[in-house]
């Protein structure tokens, strides 16, 4: 069964990655503001590191080159994401990893946290050359895993437009990453379970298969 899932703040905590980044290079008391600037990453990396350098000083690419080698050397594996892996796994799913991003970025993070070797595979934005939640990157995603994008596989992630209604709108049954929020209100769809963690929601999908 294909089992699709989303990347930053699902199976790895990129939050967490990111502050400690932060506070390593700039100190405890900007990384509010460093928070901020980011938007849990949707902040083009471009972006963010012309604000970094505006801010403290500094060259926009040396500060690039240090934002984004920076967050993979504070990523670390996660046992409980390895052993839900390895026990949808064997449970007859097929893991298979759909991230927006740059292929460089996204595959450093597979590679330094060990989920290389832990997914069947995975599907890059910027190499499929198509956005979630465009329904083409999930069709690329089951093609690649070599299973077809039906109503009985899933999408798991944090993002409630990127991977729940990108999930809904390609067919998918979903599960949401809450990382201690609502729901939003107002929108026309909804997941079919939510966990607090990405492993809680992975876990609530194989109880739910």
């Amino acid at each position: 069964m294909l089992l699709l899932i989303d990347l930053d703040n699902t199976l790895i905590d990129r939050r967490a990655a990111f502050k400690s980044w932060a506070e390593s290079r700039y100190g405890e008391s900007e990384v509010p503001w460093l928070v901020e600037a980011d938007r849990d990453g949707y902040e083009p990396r471009e972006n963010l590191a012309s604000k970094i350098a505006a801010r403290y000083g500094g060259d926009d690419q040396r500060i690039l080159a240090e934002l984004r080698g920076g967050m993979v050397e504070q990523l670390a594996p996660d046992p409980e994401i390895a052993a839900v892996l390895n026990e949808a796994a064997g449970a007859g799913f097929v893991p298979f990893v759909v991230t927006n991003g740059t292929v460089a970025q996204q595959e450093a993070k597979l590679r330094r946290t060990g989920l290389d070797g832990l997914v069947a595979g995975w599907t890059i934005s910027e190499g499929a050359g198509v956005r979630k939640p465009d329904r083409q990157i999930f069709e690329i995603a089951a093609a690649a895993a070599g299973l077809p994008l039906t109503g009985s596989g899933w999408m798991v992630g944090d993002n409630s437009d990127s991977d729940i209604g990108g999930g809904v709108g390609a067919g998918l049954r979903t599960g949401w990453v809450a990382l201690g929020r609502e729901w939003p209100a107002g929108l026309d769809y909804r997941p079919e379970v939510v966990g607090a963690t990405g492993a809680a929601a992975l876990r609530l999908v194989l109880a739910a298969a």
